[in-house]
């Protein structure tokens, strides 16, 4: 059975760059690439790339990118 997943937790890389207040979208597929304990993206939507927020701000708050 999959993951339970609310629809508004779901964020592509242009909506982390802006809630990690990042200038430049691409940074957040730089670090799904670099960073192997960046958050599995959970699927697609078309060619876009989906994640949960909650995983990805738990990522940054560890990593030291969010307060």
């Amino acid at each position: 059975m999959g993951r339970n997943v609310d629809v508004d937790d779901l964020v592509d890389v242009r909506m982390i760059a802006e809630r990690l207040g990042l200038a430049h979208p691409q940074t957040v597929g730089n670090y799904a690439l670099r960073y192997a304990d960046f958050p599995e993206p959970l699927g697609m939507w078309g060619r876009t790339r989906l994640w949960s927020w909650p995983d990805v701000e738990e990522w940054a708050r560890k990593t030291g990118r969010l307060d």
